[in-house]
Order: C-alpha cells, then structure tokens, then sequence
C-alpha cells in the first residue's frame, strides 16, 4: 500500500530574536563594614541559597579581570568552572552572557557580593549590565575605614552607571540587613533515585503481550509491569481524544456501505503530533523494559479507537527515546550544571541524553526548534537535506520538565549571541569536531547510551506508523480487565 503524499507543513510564525524585557532593577543596597568584621561576612555566606535564588559572590583576589568576576559568579552558583584541567574556558563576554542566562533559567533574585570596594570600574559595569538585564536585587558590602576610601567606591560606582545606591553603616545595622541564614540548605548531589527493575519481557505482539506477562511473571512483576502497560494505555487514549477528530460512529458489528475502507495513514501533522506523544511518553522512562511495557500498553490504547499504532518489530535494539536515554533525574541536572557553566555545552549534553539520538541529527538543532516554553524540540533534517522536495514529518522530541531551564538558557545564552538569527544552530561549536564533542563527553562525566551503542538506522519513535482503521469501534472501558488471580 502506498501512502500518499503529506501535505506542506505550514510555515511557523516568525519569533523576535530580542531578548525579553527585564523587571526593574531595585535600588543597589552598598554595605559598609568599616571594621571588616569576620561575623560580616560569615552572616553573608551563610544567607546564601542558590536553591532559594539567593548567592554570595567572593571576587577572586588579585585579579581584576572582569572575566574572572563572571566565572566567580557562575561558582557561587554552583557551578564549577574548572572541574578538569582541560575545561573549555570561556572569554569574557561569553561568560558574563553565560551568567545571564543562568540567572534568567534559573531565578536567581538576590546577590551579594564581597569585598566591593577592590572592583574595579569595569568590573562594576559589568554587574550593572547583569543587574539591568535580569533585575536582580544587588548588593556590595564594601570594607571602608576611611573617608577617601568611601568617596573613591561612589567615583567608581558613578562612573559604572550604579547610582542608584542606598548606603548601610555599622555592624549591626549591616547584619540586619544581609537578613537570616538559609535554613534547609542542601549540600553535595541529590540521591540517586529508584525504580523497580522490571524482568526481561516477552517479544510478544500487542495482542499478547499482557498475557504473555501475566503467564511468565510472579506476581509481584506482573503487578510492575502491568502498572506501566496501564498507564501507556490510559495515555493513548487521553491523547487520541484530545488530538484526533472522532471517527463517523458506526454501529458496533456493521460496515459501511461498499465493504470497510482502506485504512488511512496519519498526516503530516498527525504524525509528528503522534512522534511527540512517543517521545513524551518514553522519555522519562527509567529502562528499557519500561518502554516497552509502556509501548504495548498505547498500542493497546491506539486499537481501541480503532488506529493501528505500528513500531519496529525488534523494538530493543532500536535507538531514541526510552532505550537509549537517560532520565533527567535532579542528580543529572546537578552534574551537568555542576560541570558544564557554559549554557549551550549543558544543554547539548542535556539533548544528548534525553533524546538518545546521533549527534549528526542534534548538531541539525536550530534556534527556533525549541519551542517558546521549551517542551518541545523539533528537528527538521528533510528539509535541510532533500532541498526543493515537499517537506515530510520533523524529528520530534519531548523536552523533560528538569531538562526545560537548560534548554531555556541555550537558547537565551544564542540569541543574546552578536549576529545570531533563529535558523542558525543552537548547538553551536559543540558537535562540529572530534575533539570538541570528546572534551564535551569527559567534562560532563556522564555515560551516553546513544554513543556506547549506535544505532545507524532513524530513532523507533520516528519508524512507527498509524493507520485509521475504518472499522466498527468496539465498545472499549477506559480501565483493562483485570487477568485472573491479580488483585490490585
């Protein structure tokens, strides 16, 4: 049977590559600790709490690089910058667009930084211009015995554009304002998280494949496996609801006149609509055996509406979502953000593991094909390859909730970028060569299932195939029957 010609996707609305309008930036709050009293500057450590979009930046002594003030920011942070001697660094504008991002991504709201009165004006100019872009809530504490020194800091706060400044005097007062410590602090990486290993399953059709569980399984794995074939199916289902329009009702048991149709493949639209709903339902999946489970369970659910879901025969040695991912787990995001600072470097490693994908496909990644809330990521390689032939469905992938604020910043660290445009590569300068995609892999520390088994062929979400079958739909129960001897 041949299908016929998909129709010409429509064209996506342009987006404005200007970054968004920050809030206003409040008053800068300069502290002055003329006694350069120890209990300062433990009560300012101490009230620092990346988690709670609070950090307290100590300026590298010695130096006054402004680069090196951005990559002390990007430390109070959290986030290492020189975790290998063979670390990429980055420049000075590169980082301070690095710090940007994060803040943005990851709402940070107060910062204090110590030892501001030995910044120099460029350095100042250059937290103004961060305070600016992100509205963020700046305070200095200053070390300032004497008057001239006092008189010097305001010349260089004026000349940085800093003008708006309110002035604390005296320990106590001074205490009372950097406020509390953070209570509930977290230290070191989340843990690891947990789910039950399901047992090799069956290579069994949809049709059975539950039973055939059901037959080889104790009942323990049964009631693990059947919780995930259950919820692929209660998923597919929500989603042909919500998606596709109902087929004409038929009488249960009749056909329509001339005998049943040919089934009807799905549609340009339909089908990258269907490869999304693939990848969001797999992507968090923690195995193998996972995916597969939940597969069997939504083409269950496809069958039921009467639309034949088809995905390759030997589903576990194919590549993409829920086979060779990992799930963005808040132990993931930590090592990744921990090691990588540089945006487009996190989230190019972040893309590799979600979406189990080759890099040839990934390094394809535009601007534009995250969306605006960074759910999604749609990769339109045909049309990049088979120039002047009719577009045909886009490689679609589901961005996980923990992964969004990386992509986020990717995108915001691009177009903040000189001479950037929507349709350059997001991903730029970190799949181009060997050595830089190699220094990526040992910096992030991270295995990558997609690169230790390659898979020549298209991801499987990509493979699979729907068909509306035409026929009578049967009367179906949202809930599966239960098999016997299974109480749940």
């Amino acid at each position: 049977m041949t299908a016929p010609t998909l129709p010409p996707a429509p064209a996506p609305a342009p987006r404005a590559a200007t970054p968004p309008a920050a809030p206003a930036a409040r008053p800068v709050r300069l502290l002055l600790d003329g006694d350069d009293d120890h209990a300062v500057h433990r009560a300012a450590y101490q009230w620092a709490d990346p988690a709670q979009g609070r950090i307290t930046v100590d300026p590298t002594p010695h130096t006054t690089s402004p680069a090196y003030l951005a990559l002390d920011v990007l430390r109070a942070m959290g986030r290492e910058t020189f975790s290998r001697p063979e670390t990429e660094r980055m420049s000075t504008d590169p980082a301070w667009r690095a710090v940007t991002c994060w803040t943005l991504a990851c709402g940070l709201d107060e910062v204090i930084v110590l030892r501001a009165h030995r910044l120099t004006t460029e350095r100042l100019r250059r937290l103004a211009a961060w305070r600016a872009d992100t509205g963020i809530r700046l305070t200095l504490l200053a070390h300032t015995p004497e008057q001239t020194d006092f008189q010097r800091l305001l010349e260089h706060l004026t000349a940085a554009g800093l003008v708006d400044v309110a002035t604390v005097r005296g320990t106590a007062a001074v205490l009372e304002a950097i406020g509390p410590a953070a209570t509930g602090r977290r230290s070191g990486p989340p843990p690891h998280d947990h789910a039950y290993p399901l047992p090799t399953l069956p290579r069994s059709s949809v049709a059975s494949f539950r039973a055939d569980c059901w037959r080889r399984q104790n009942a323990t794995d049964f009631a693990h496996t059947d919780g995930q074939y259950r919820a692929g199916y209660a998923a597919a289902r929500t989603w042909l609801a919500r998606t596709l329009p109902p087929p004409p009702a038929l009488a249960c048991g009749t056909e329509p006149a001339g005998g049943p149709a040919d089934p009807t493949p799905f549609t340009l639209q339909e089908t990258e609509a269907l490869r999304l709903f693939l990848a969001r339902l797999t992507v968090s999946s923690p195995s193998v055996q996972h995916t597969v489970a939940r597969v069997r369970g939504a083409q269950a659910g496809f069958l039921s509406h009467s639309v034949l879901l088809n995905v390759p025969d030997d589903l576990i040695s194919c590549a993409g979502p829920g086979l060779t991912t990992v799930p963005i787990t808040p132990r993931v995001v930590h090592t990744i953000t921990v090691r990588l600072p540089n945006p487009l470097r996190a989230a190019a490693m972040t893309a590799l593991l979600f979406t189990g994908t080759a890099k040839s496909l990934l390094s394809m990644t535009q601007i534009a094909s995250v969306d605006e809330d960074g759910t999604t990521m749609a990769i339109d390689r045909d049309s990049r390859i088979n120039i002047g032939e009719p577009p045909g469905p886009r490689h679609m992938y589901a961005v996980p909730s923990r992964a969004r604020p990386l992509l986020r910043a990717a995108v915001e660290f691009r177009r903040r970028t000189p001479r950037t445009a929507d349709a350059h590569g997001l991903f730029a300068n970190c799949f181009g060569t060997t050595p830089r995609f190699e220094a990526l892999i040992a910096d992030a520390g991270l295995p990558v299932p997609g690169l230790d088994h390659p898979h020549p062929e298209d991801d499987w979400h990509k493979a699979a195939r729907c068909w509306h079958l035409h026929t009578p739909q049967p009367p179906t129960l949202d809930a599966l029957p239960r098999l016997p001897g299974v109480h749940r």
